[in-house]
């Protein structure tokens, strides 16, 4: 399943998980806020946050994700969501030297 996602990440320009994103009857609404008062906080980057839309109807989603334009984030640009890469990073030396 990971090597699938890894595909899927590595050739996709954005994703639709529903009902994540379709914030119907404002469900999302908490969490929405959530997410705002972590930029506020500067927990989260404001480019970050903008990568979640959010809107009530899917006509309304499809429109919103088909005008979208990134925001370029420095911070973003270093990470890496490659599995081989994950798995590399995890590895730890435990080798020991006397």
């Amino acid at each position: 399943m990971s090597e699938r996602l890894s595909v899927m990440f590595n050739h996709a320009d954005a994703f639709i998980a529903l009902p994540g994103l379709l914030n119907v009857n404002g469900f999302y609404n908490t969490l929405l806020s959530f997410l705002d008062h972590a930029v506020e906080q500067q927990f989260l980057t404001f480019s970050a946050r903008q990568i979640l839309i959010s809107t009530a109807t899917a006509e309304q989603l499809i429109d919103e994700l088909q005008s979208f334009i990134p925001v370029v984030d420095s911070s973003m640009s270093r990470l890496n969501w490659s599995i081989t890469e994950r798995r590399k990073k995890l590895r730890l030396d435990l080798s020991l030297s006397l």
